[in-house]
């Protein structure tokens, strides 16, 4: 392994299968990162769509369709995505839940099993693959 400061993460006593474990975590962690950008994805398409809706509930009634203007406004704008939530309340009752709890718990077992210290898996496996010399391949800007 690299003699670089830098990467060299490890804090005395973390032994191989508790960097496994906590990379392991971490990737979960990421993935619950990627659900929660995802769920934003959800909350502003709804938002856009129901803005679209509306704008088209315009344009029906310009159109002499006052009768299905009428109908998509009062069933369709506005409406829940889900029971009682519209998308900012999903975003906030997850941001709230799962993934505030689950980022406790990832900051609870690195600050226990390894100092605090992050990506402890991800800068040793840099510094195996590092190739020396390399400008491309430096630890740090």
């Amino acid at each position: 392994m690299s003699t670089d400061h830098d990467l060299d993460r490890r804090p005395d006593g973390v032994d191989d299968a508790t960097v496994r474990a906590l990379g392991t975590l971490g990737e979960a962690v990421e993935t619950v990162e990627r659900a929660r950008g995802h769920l934003y994805s959800f909350h502003q398409l709804c938002g856009t769509a129901d803005l679209k809706i509306g704008e088209a509930v315009e344009q029906l009634r310009e159109a002499g369709h006052d009768e299905v203007a009428d109908e998509l406004e009062r069933e369709i704008v506005g409406r829940n995505v889900l029971d009682g939530r519209w998308s900012f309340q999903v975003v906030e009752e997850y941001d709230d839940g799962y993934w505030s709890a689950v980022r406790a718990a990832h900051r609870g077992a690195m600050d226990h099993l390894a100092g605090g210290v992050r990506h402890i898996h991800e800068a040793e496996m840099k510094a195996r693959r590092i190739t020396s010399g390399h400008p491309q391949h430096r630890s740090t800007p």
